[in-house]
């Protein structure tokens, strides 16, 4: 194991997902396609997990927003559900996910004689996603403390921590795997159980509660 004194101590951060307007419109598949070819990847991010931090008086029949465009602006049911089952954790590059897009959208297009429109109000509009993160000060040097913190967190923090995360360098991992790296190999059944969580199909509620079970659990067992 690390030696405690240069063990660096877990920071939590909090954090809220802005939408940047693109001024980009789609009205029918094929202009979605089209956009989709150049936009920035920062667009597929904040489409693909955006709907996590935003609020629902409901829950959402998709979870990414070209599906529930596709389903109610396009009537387009078949593309909804090919778009709708796309799993954004499959793909450690955004590029992937893009092409995965593109071949879906292109693959339905080619099964249908008529261009299907959404109405003018109904536009698909591109937004481009900027992460807004904060420090909470809250500090924690052992790594049985989750267990006590994660149920307090904010889903924000939740968020970033265990998603956000994965798309920053050097680890492209969420941010409990990379801080346990530091106690060696000690705690490697827990890094493993963390990565078998994906995140996309469950909201930010359900996902903080099966980390706190599993953190709990895994302290239980090793106490």
């Amino acid at each position: 194991m690390a030696n405690d004194s240069r063990i660096e101590p877990f920071a939590f951060k909090d954090c809220a997902l802005a939408a940047i307007a693109t001024g980009l419109r789609a009205q029918n598949m094929r202009e979605l396609r089209d956009h989709l070819t150049s936009i920035h990847l920062g667009c597929i991010y904040y489409h693909f997990w955006g709907g996590l931090l935003r609020p629902h008086f409901d829950d959402p029949e998709y979870n990414n927003d070209f599906a529930s465009w596709a389903r109610h602006a396009l009537h387009d049911i078949p593309l909804a559900e090919r778009l709708g089952v796309i799993d954004p954790a499959d793909y450690p590059e955004l590029a992937g996910l893009r092409q995965e897009l593109i071949e879906t959208i292109e693959e339905r297009a080619d099964e249908t004689e008529y261009q299907m429109w959404a109405r003018p109000d109904q536009q698909f509009h591109f937004a481009r996603a900027q992460t807004v993160s904060f420090d909470t000060g809250r500090r924690l040097l052992q790594p049985a403390g989750l267990a006590i913190i994660l149920p307090q967190l904010s889903l924000g923090s939740v968020f970033y921590h265990f998603i956000d995360a994965r798309r920053r360098e050097p680890q492209g991992v969420d941010d409990f795997r990379a801080w346990l790296t530091q106690f060696g190999d000690v705690h490697e059944p827990l890094r493993t159980r963390l990565a078998e969580i994906d995140p996309y199909f469950i909201n930010l509620a359900d996902l903080r509660a099966r980390l706190t079970c599993l953190f709990r659990d895994y302290f239980g067992e090793t106490q």
